[in-house]
């Protein structure tokens, strides 16, 4: 019997792949729908995910 080697922890990054575009809109929808969703409730947590969409659109302007 062989020995089989796993690659545990190993990360593929999302922007490396053809679909990365579609991807990263969707996170950024999201990220988006969420904010505006915890935004009257929790005014922090709304930010965080604003942030983040933030980011994601760099990327996307980036890869576009």
């Amino acid at each position: 019997m062989n020995n089989q080697y796993c690659r545990v922890g190993t990360v593929t990054p999302i922007t490396s792949g053809s679909e990365a575009i579609s991807v990263l809109e969707v996170m950024y929808n999201n990220f988006i729908e969420k904010a505006s969703d915890v935004a009257h409730v929790d005014t922090r947590l709304g930010e965080f995910f604003k942030r983040k969409a933030q980011g994601i659109k760099k990327v996307l302007e980036s890869l576009s």
